[in-house]
């Protein structure tokens, strides 16, 4: 890594929890992370302190996923490969 890395967040087209689980567990490159620290993560595991109504509220889905991006390339094959 040559420069800062970034966070990437987005949610699922359909907009679901089951949808954004597929996506997370079918990375090969990025691993599950339970922090801001980490990798890739669902809001649901990286949120689950705020209850799930105050989280929808606040425009933060079940289906959202951030990603830290420390080399892009990498991350784009990883979604590729969706």
């Amino acid at each position: 890594m040559k420069y800062f890395g970034g966070m990437v967040s987005f949610t699922t087209k359909g907009n679901g929890y089951e949808e954004a689980i597929k996506i997370v567990e079918n990375m090969k490159i990025f691993t599950l992370a339970e922090s801001l620290g980490g990798v890739k993560s669902p809001a649901s595991i990286t949120h689950a302190s705020i209850h799930k109504e105050t989280r929808e509220k606040t425009g933060i889905e079940d289906s959202l996923i951030r990603l830290s991006i420390e080399d892009i390339d990498n991350l784009i094959d990883d979604l590729k490969q969706q």
